[in-house]
């Protein structure tokens, strides 16, 4: 009996062995499984951690580097305070009986500083400079312009190429936060405008290879995506138009420059071109060769472009196409003091230029609604191809320095063309 009581006593102290043993085994593996947690924890808390002090030691570099150039603007605006400079630099301009962009820009920048952004003679100036400046090839001085007046809180749509790239990433990151359909667009480029992040400024565009017209979406996306680019094949059926074109050109110092892309004469204030009875100041008019316009699939020897803008900053190109026939006394006197290669504006002692010497005697046109031809491919822009052609050489067209600088023909999308 005795035996058969120890027997089951030291069954019991087994089991009951065993069970604690199973019970501290399960205890210990669950201790190492809330101990490599915890390891997994703290290793993450260590990245976040490294991660927040990098961030911190960039900012504070970030914040070095805003400090000095705030101290640096500061010693700009306390060295201008006196207003002596910008009394000596009025003084020289009075001189001059009209001022170009990049001086109505500077003018404007220098008041900046010493007057501030509330001055209106400051936001005159930058006004005036986005009226006369060409959106085709003086965009610094448009995205100075605009970017001043929208500091100023006047009402002026900025060019999206003229938005630092921080600026636009600051925006499309509230955009994400508040949902927005157009933050989707910003992270997909698609920038009304046309610009690519960073860089944009230094992208060379041409007329073949690398950075030819079928790759200038790459860099300016409205000229792959915009839905009323320039030129177009001039077809039927065409619309009435409701109004006539009224050019009123003067002759005036000849300034022309050769800016690596073609032959552009800069215009002194005083022409205009009438629209429905409505002025466009003539800015510039350059060439093409050949003409990028097509009239049912045909172009011209070469086209000259008038651009043309109104108080509101409305762009009217007025084109005129030139046929090979008998010799073009106007575009002799140009070519004869153009430059050959890429340089900046010459001005040519006593020669004076009328664009109406370029122009047929008939005004009849076709028209449509369009964008610049040459990148950023802004649209908005009015066309009033003249139906009447003008003469020139065989001669006079192989003497124009490009070969080629047209844009092709761009799909009409549904655009009316009135005739």
């Amino acid at each position: 009996m005795k035996r058969i009581l120890l027997e089951v006593f030291l069954a019991a102290s087994l089991i009951a062995a065993g069970v604690f043993g199973w019970m501290n085994w399960n205890a210990g593996k669950a201790n190492v499984a809330k101990l490599t947690e915890l390891t997994a924890e703290s290793e993450s808390s260590v990245k976040k951690l490294l991660s927040a002090e990098t961030e911190v030691k960039a900012n504070a570099e970030e914040l070095s580097t805003l400090k000095l150039k705030t101290q640096e603007l500061d010693a700009v605006k306390a060295a201008l305070a006196s207003g002596e400079t910008l009394k000596d630099l009025e003084a020289a301009y009075k001189k001059e009986k009209s001022l170009s962009a990049e001086r109505l820009v500077g003018l404007g920048a220098l008041r900046l500083l010493t007057k501030g952004s509330q001055d209106p003679a400051t936001i005159e100036a930058f006004r005036k400079a986005l009226v006369i400046a060409d959106w085709g090839s003086r965009k610094k001085v448009i995205c100075a312009a605009q970017i001043a007046l929208a500091a100023a809180g006047e009402k002026v749509e900025v060019l999206g190429d003229c938005i630092p790239q921080a600026d636009k990433a600051e925006q499309a990151d509230k955009e994400k936060v508040g949902g927005s359909d157009k933050a989707a667009n910003v992270d997909k480029g698609k920038d009304e405008h046309g610009a690519k992040p960073g860089e944009k400024h230094a992208v060379h565009w041409g007329y073949e290879g690398a950075m030819g017209p079928d790759r200038w979406g790459d860099e300016f996306p409205t000229c792959a995506k915009g839905k009323s680019q320039s030129p177009l094949n001039i077809k039927g059926p065409f619309e009435k138009a409701q109004f006539g074109v009224a050019p009123d050109y003067k002759p005036g110092q000849l300034k022309i420059i050769n800016n690596g892309h073609t032959i552009q004469v800069n215009v002194p204030p005083g022409s205009k071109l009438r629209i429905d009875s409505k002025p466009f100041e003539l800015l510039q008019f350059h060439f093409h060769r050949p003409s990028e316009e097509q009239i049912d699939g045909k172009p011209a020897a070469m086209v000259v472009h008038f651009v043309h803008k109104n108080e509101a900053g409305r762009l009217a190109v007025l084109g005129v196409l030139l046929k090979e026939g008998n010799e073009n006394p106007g575009i002799k006197t140009l070519w004869a003091n153009a430059p050959l290669t890429e340089g900046p504006e010459v001005e040519p002692d006593g020669v004076m230029f009328n664009p109406a010497n370029l122009l047929p005697r008939e005004y009849e046109f076709y028209s449509y609604e369009g964008s610049l031809t040459t990148p950023p491919c802004t649209e908005g822009v009015r066309f009033f191809i003249l139906k009447a052609q003008v003469n020139i050489t065989k001669e006079q067209v192989e003497q124009f320095p490009f070969k080629k600088n047209a844009r092709p023909v761009q799909a009409q999308n549904g655009r009316a063309i009135a005739g």
